[in-house]
């Protein structure tokens, strides 16, 4: 056995511990801001390009913990993969995880169609 399969966690642990961050970082970081975006009164109107730059931001970075995650999740599926208790909480959540990301994307996924449909005016 190798050094590094000796450190690295299990795998149900490490689905666990994605899963988690991702749904961290879609409740702290991705749904206030969609919720700004959203209630136009909540945002002052010369603020909405910084706000939708930054939720495209913010989105770049939540698609990618979500490829980390269900790597996690491939890696405890996997041929390797256990059957301990521990699995099935982390396979669980993983699914509780993966159906926050659809609904997320379902309410952002409007907010970027119809930025890329405002034109851009230039002020020199």
């Amino acid at each position: 056995m190798s050094r590094t399969e000796e450190s690295s966690p299990p795998s149900d642990v490490c689905l666990l511990l994605r899963a988690y961050a991702e749904q961290r970082w879609l409740s702290r970081e991705v749904i206030p801001v969609i919720r700004q975006l959203e209630t136009p009164e909540l945002l002052p109107e010369e603020q909405y390009g910084a706000a939708m730059a930054y939720m495209e931001v913010i989105w770049l970075e939540a698609q990618q913990r979500a490829q980390e995650t269900d790597s996690a999740y491939a890696a405890l599926i996997g041929p390797s993969g256990s059957d301990c208790p521990l699995s099935e909480k982390a396979r669980r959540y993983h699914q509780t995880v993966y159906h926050l990301r659809e609904v997320v994307a379902r309410r952002v996924e409007p907010l970027m169609a119809a930025d890329r449909q405002v034109p851009t005016v230039l002020q020199l």
